[in-house]
């Protein structure tokens, strides 16, 4: 839980600092609040890699299952498609400013920035999010000893709570409610946290490269 929880305190900090901006108890360049994404994606890596020892779970051998690795890339793309194209204006949640390391001048600072969220969306937080929503919440909604509980376990409630909750985490919250059901889809018939990392990654990867091609940065 705590790689997730440090990701979301820095969003936390962000959201209260970008409020106290607007009504005026604070004064900064917004751009600054883009540094937070760098500190957010180290605390949670270094959090991961401190705990490393602990995720049993997160297999490299289950990729080398290729059947399943295909399931996964592909829901992954179709995750994917179907985001980019469910950006509808009552489908949205807050106002999403997206992340533009254009805004910087400095070329070195722009690179800088760009290859952090990078690394960031395509690695980082597939691995921190999964573990978080596929690993720990869907079965501790199941049973509070939630490491008895088999991976993959189906309850119509847990799958539906982690569905919505990971929607409620997105601006785009109804892509987010496919996307949480799509990635429990891929739990359920692999039942590996790899093979939703998997998934999550290429989702994430190829959002990444989108939205550097065409500049839709509300989609970042």
């Amino acid at each position: 839980m705590l790689p997730f929880a440090l990701f979301m305190g820095v969003i936390g900090l962000e959201e209260l600092a970008g409020f106290l901006r607007e009504v005026g108890a604070l004064q900064f360049d917004p751009r600054n609040l883009m540094f937070l994404y760098p500190a957010k994606v180290l605390l949670a890596g270094l959090a991961m890699v401190f705990f490393r020892s602990r995720y049993g779970e997160l297999r490299g051998r289950d990729v080398a299952v290729l059947p399943q690795t295909a399931l996964s890339v592909a829901v992954g793309m179709l995750v994917f498609v179907l985001w980019i194209n469910m950006d509808w204006t009552l489908a949205v949640a807050g106002r999403p400013a997206g992340f533009n390391p254009a805004a910087f001048e400095n070329p070195a600072l722009k690179t800088t920035m760009t290859v952090t969220r990078f690394v960031g969306a395509a690695a980082v937080v597939p691995v921190m999010e999964e573990l978080f929503w596929r690993s720990f919440l869907i079965r501790y909604l199941i049973g509070k000893d939630f490491s008895k509980v088999p991976i993959g376990q189906f309850t119509w409630m847990s799958f539906l709570a982690t569905s919505v909750l990971f929607g409620l985490e997105h601006h785009l919250f109804l892509a987010g409610v496919m996307a949480g059901a799509a990635y429990n889809a891929v739990l359920y018939k692999t039942r590996s946290i790899s093979q939703c990392v998997l998934a999550h990654a290429v989702t994430n990867c190829a959002l990444a490269l989108y939205v550097l091609a065409t500049g839709q940065w509300r989609f970042w």
